[in-house]
């Protein structure tokens, strides 16, 4: 194993520690998603609708995008406007991981999701997500080395019922 994967193994199974969304699942915010999406399903809003959901739901990946901060939470662009190495990107430290410190100074391309629903989201219901670096490798890429990163983020309900897990995939290389 080379000197960058022992710096990079200890981080694989590390885990944020569990975040509430700061809103529960509510009716205005599934129906201006709905919309933006174009997908109207009236299982999202009606609950007189001929389906086999016992309330309205949400759309499949609502519960990845509840995220944002709270009112007069820090907003954390700001904070770090000043970091002359900041780029406005947000990529797996943003969900409460560690930053990499082993690859500050690297390129990273977003390398694609899998995404595994297990049930809708209900109305009212509140939504929380953890995150993990599943697994970091190295691989021969066409023009050099690169390190692949995989984060898990699950999204449960309150009670601890998963409802989504997102795989995402990030490739650093030298710039």
């Amino acid at each position: 194993m080379n000197t960058l994967m022992q710096q990079l193994a200890p981080y694989i199974g590390l885990q944020s520690e569990i975040t509430m969304a700061c809103d529960p699942v509510e009716a205005g915010a599934v129906r201006r998603h709905a919309q933006a999406t174009m997908d109207e399903n009236r299982a999202y809003a009606d609950d007189n609708a001929p389906c086999r959901y016992a309330t309205p739901v949400a759309p499949p990946l609502f519960p990845s995008l509840m995220f944002r901060r709270a009112f007069g939470a820090p907003d954390p662009v700001q904070m770090r406007a000043q970091d002359p190495h900041y780029d406005g990107s947000v990529t797996a430290g943003s969900n409460g991981l560690p930053s990499l410190a082993p690859l500050h100074g690297y390129g990273v391309l977003n390398g694609g999701a899998e995404i595994e629903l297990y049930r809708y989201a209900r109305h009212g219901e509140q939504v929380c997500t953890r995150s993990r670096y599943a697994d970091i490798r190295e691989k021969e890429g066409r023009k050099g080395p690169m390190v692949v990163v995989i984060v898990e983020n699950d999204y449960s309900t309150a009670a601890g019922e998963l409802l989504l897990r997102v795989k995402r995939t990030y490739l650093w290389s030298r710039k």
